[in-house]
């Protein structure tokens, strides 16, 4: 295990070991690729260390089929580590096709609600909220309950929310933000997404 010596140590009266196991906040946002990607890994090494994993898709559409979603379903079905729970909500890309949004909105609160009672059962250890910054950006999901509701949360239970455009106060709140910052893309050359790269 590395062994970095933090920059602070804060006078919290917990103890190193504490500190250590105590459950975080992630935020992945910027408008470059890899927030999910990255999301995921993380998900991969929950699964290694056992953890009950629950996946929240929450733009994606129900119908796309993400290479990520079959990779850790038959990863938590093998029985070797951490068990995989996969929600989906939403029917596409929401931030391309603002014109149609109710029933998009309404799966995203019906989500949420899920969230929360996962969350206040215990349900999982590391939760992954896949493009759940864009509902709280659109307004959909009060972000101040979002904050309260991740702070009350009981055990040590892993929260890593990923979309662009993250809400300041989210960002404020949260243990670790990552912003991705796209410097090159080939969709700036006309290419379209393709198997392997973006599903």
């Amino acid at each position: 295990m590395p062994q970095g010596q933090p920059s602070v140590v804060p006078d919290d009266g917990l103890t190193t070991r504490q500190r250590r196991n105590r459950p975080l906040v992630f935020v992945h946002t910027g408008p470059g690729k890899g927030k999910s990607t990255a999301a995921f890994g993380l998900a991969l090494r929950a699964w290694n260390q056992g953890w009950p994993i629950g996946v929240f898709q929450f733009v994606k559409s129900a119908k796309w089929k993400v290479g990520e979603e079959n990779a850790l379903k038959v990863l938590g079905a093998s029985g070797e580590g951490g068990s995989v729970v996969w929600h989906k909500m939403g029917e596409g890309w929401s931030w391309v096709q603002r014109d149609a949004q109710l029933d998009n909105e309404q799966a995203a609160k019906e989500g949420w609600e899920q969230v929360k009672r996962d969350l206040a059962a215990e349900t999982h250890k590391l939760y992954v909220l896949d493009e759940f910054a864009y509902p709280m950006h659109w307004g959909w999901i009060d972000v101040d309950e979002v904050i309260e509701v991740l702070r009350a949360r009981p055990g040590t239970q892993h929260v890593v929310i990923t979309g662009r455009n993250a809400p300041e106060k989210l960002v404020e709140f949260a243990d670790l933000v990552t912003e991705m910052t796209k410097v090159k893309h080939p969709m700036d050359t006309g290419q379209k997404g393709q198997k392997g790269i973006e599903w």
